[in-house]
């Protein structure tokens, strides 16, 4: 039985993306199988939205969002405490 652990990368072809991809890559061994998702295909971007993916690049092994990969996103209190919205003095 030839059973291997699915890894998915989702990435926006950026050098951050492309960074994670060969580490990644680097670290996979014979019972992972990698695949690059490009995020601008309207079908990869439904699929991350359907993982709650906010942030690239993010990695989904065996269907589930790795922990480093969520929770992430803009948050609109964070950016506000930065001063988004905030006029000047």
């Amino acid at each position: 039985m030839n059973v291997k652990r699915k890894i998915e990368v989702f990435s926006a072809g950026c050098p951050v993306c492309d960074e994670t991809i060969e580490s990644i890559k680097g670290i996979a061994c014979d019972s992972c199988e990698v695949s690059v998702l490009d995020i601008n295909d309207p079908n990869v971007a439904e699929r991350a939205k359907g993982f709650g993916i906010q942030s690239l690049p993010a990695v989904v092994i065996d269907g589930k969002l790795a922990e480093c990969c969520s929770g992430r996103g803009p948050d609109e209190d964070t950016l506000r405490k930065a001063g988004l919205g905030q006029p000047l003095a």
